[in-house]
């Protein structure tokens, strides 16, 4: 799937089963309450803290799926088209970390 059909798709759930997008700032703090979920995960799967219980049959696939819809309906409403502002964002990290990180010793 790409990202204009992933825009796509997100726009016809949310206007047929969603009913309608809730607004932006609600999205926002959703957004920010999926990252969380994700960042629990990772320290606990990947950080120095320990499952609990309830956390032991997390899928940090589906959180991750999670974030990138509801980022997906923030860029639908506000009319952002993800594939060219992630070209956008390449073109731009590719000319100004052009070397930055080959000569950064903490990577060598």
């Amino acid at each position: 799937m790409t990202l204009k059909e992933a825009q796509e798709t997100v726009d016809q759930w949310i206007t047929t089963t969603g009913i309608r997008y809730f607004n932006e700032l609600t999205n926002t703090a959703i957004l920010m309450e999926e990252v969380g979920e994700v960042a629990r995960i990772m320290s606990r799967k990947y950080g120095e803290q320990s499952f609990k219980k309830s956390d032991e049959a997390v899928d940090l696939g589906n959180e991750m799926a999670d974030v990138l819809f509801v980022l997906i309906c923030l860029a639908n409403q506000t009319g952002i088209d993800l594939t060219t502002a992630m070209e956008k964002n390449l073109q731009k990290k590719s000319i100004r970390d052009a070397d930055r990180h080959r000569n950064n010793e903490k990577l060598q």
